[in-house]
């Protein structure tokens, strides 16, 4: 639940951030999606900085509460944003950035504590934890599906200056977080023998100890490294699905035909297609990771993130083949969106909850927090390229744009580059999976 509510502030937010940039402070679809990809880059960066201050200081509980409310600030501020962008655009640009700098510290403390903490419920080796994880990532999901809805009602109107209400929808979200963490904690984030998870570590020193580290195994070496080499081709999995806060609703505003007898669906409406398709499959997929799994069949998590890149790869191929010969300024029926995100979403199953979950079973225990942040380090890196990759979207009133003498002339082209990038490294990730089942020695 508090995952839920912060998704929620976070994916609402989201859901209206590019929108506002460009119709409320009329910053260039360039220029926004340059913000847009260092936010989200930024955002998934400083986790590498929460995971050391938990593990070393405060604690994942801690950690938490004070990345809360950091975010619930930055949600307010970009409220405050929003109500002055009519008469004082300096100001409004400046509250802008200043929410989004809290934004970044209060995530970077929040988001690698919360989700190693649901590892920590489990006994090293249980073989549970990728299906809790698919199904933390279902619940978490809910509030991703809530959010467009609601902030998007409240702010995409059609008038910029209601862009601020949903902004204040998402503070109230991050604030409901920080609520059910505050009352639940105690009572539910326990140990199977009852003991308490997420405390501050023992400071040794202060009883006058002298902390000894063991060095890191010959296993658990070849465990992180696991983690590293899958984490890098996270990067090109999140650099394309994360097209949905930048140039997939660019496509959606200007390219696709939104009119559902009479009533226009708003842009921002369909990234709630996502966690809706989330929470629908994510008890099957978890259903036929556990069938298999007691038939001894069940793939590797690195095979099955392979099998993520894939769906991801195959979501752009059919929206490829949809505008393949479009004019610019055709609209095309809203199902070849609806059929993309569906895709991502069983890539997005089949790698980021499996993910999470690898880095929880590999790491050793007292570097849970900074492994966790290394693997949302990939998501920053990813983040900030699919910033720069949504740059490329076709304007015809603009160059063509190129990437690695890449030429992106239209919409096919712009939907081929990621068919070919996820394409291959799916293949490469899957050649590789059963070398990097070995490393993981039985994990």
């Amino acid at each position: 639940m508090t995952e839920m509510w912060e998704r929620f502030s976070y994916y609402g937010m989201r859901a209206i951030f590019t929108l506002y940039m460009i119709k409320a402070l009329l910053f260039d679809k360039a220029h926004a999606s340059d913000i847009y990809g260092t936010y989200t880059g930024l955002v998934y960066f400083t986790p590498l900085i929460g995971g050391y201050i938990a593990d070393r200081y405060w604690g994942n509980r801690r950690s938490i509460l004070a990345g809360g409310v950091l975010m619930a600030i930055g949600q307010f501020m970009l409220f405050f944003s929003g109500s002055l962008h009519e008469t004082n655009v300096a100001a409004a640009s400046w509250l802008l950035y200043g929410g989004l700098g809290m934004l970044i510290a209060g995530n970077g403390l929040f988001k690698p504590n919360i989700s190693s903490m649901v590892g920590q419920l489990y006994a090293p080796g249980d073989k549970r934890v990728d299906s809790a994880f698919t199904i933390f990532y279902m619940g978490i999901n809910t509030g991703s599906l809530i959010a467009p809805l609601v902030c998007g009602t409240l702010g995409d109107t059609g008038n910029p200056a209601d862009f601020k209400w949903g902004f204040m929808a998402a503070g109230f979200g991050m604030l409901l977080s920080l609520v059910v963490f505050t009352l639940f904690k105690n009572q539910y984030l326990v140990t199977p023998e009852g003991k308490p998870i997420g405390m501050a570590p023992k400071r040794h020193h202060d009883s006058g100890e002298k902390v000894v580290h063991a060095p890191l195994t010959s296993i658990e070496k070849q465990r992180l490294a696991v983690i590293l080499i899958v984490s890098a081709f996270v990067i090109f999995f999140w650099s394309a699905f994360e097209q949905a806060g930048a140039s997939l609703t660019f496509f959606a505003e200007e390219q696709t035909n939104r009119n559902l007898m009479g009533y226009v669906i708003p842009a921002s409406f369909f990234q709630s297609l996502n966690p809706i398709s989330v929470v629908i499959f994510a008890p099957i997929f978890a259903w036929i990771w556990t069938k298999l799994g007691s038939k001894g069949m069940e793939p590797s998590s690195p095979a099955k993130m392979a099998l993520g890149l894939f769906f991801l790869a195959l979501g752009y191929l059919v929206i490829a083949f949809g505008v393949d010969g479009l004019a610019p300024g055709v609209k095309v029926s809203m199902l070849w969106l609806v059929s993309l995100y569906v895709l991502h979403t069983f890539g997005e199953l089949s790698l980021s909850p499996i993910g999470l979950s690898l880095v929880v079973k590999l790491s050793p225990a007292r570097f849970t927090g900074l492994m966790m942040g290394i693997w949302f380090l990939s998501s920053s890196a990813a983040n900030k390229f699919a910033g720069t990759l949504s740059e490329l979207y076709p304007d015809p009133a603009k160059p063509v744009p190129h990437f690695l003498g890449y030429a992106v002339t239209n919409l096919h082209d712009f939907f081929m580059l990621f068919v070919m990038m996820a394409g291959a490294s799916s293949l490469v990730l899957f050649a590789l999976s059963s070398v990097l089942k070995k490393m993981m020695h039985g994990r």
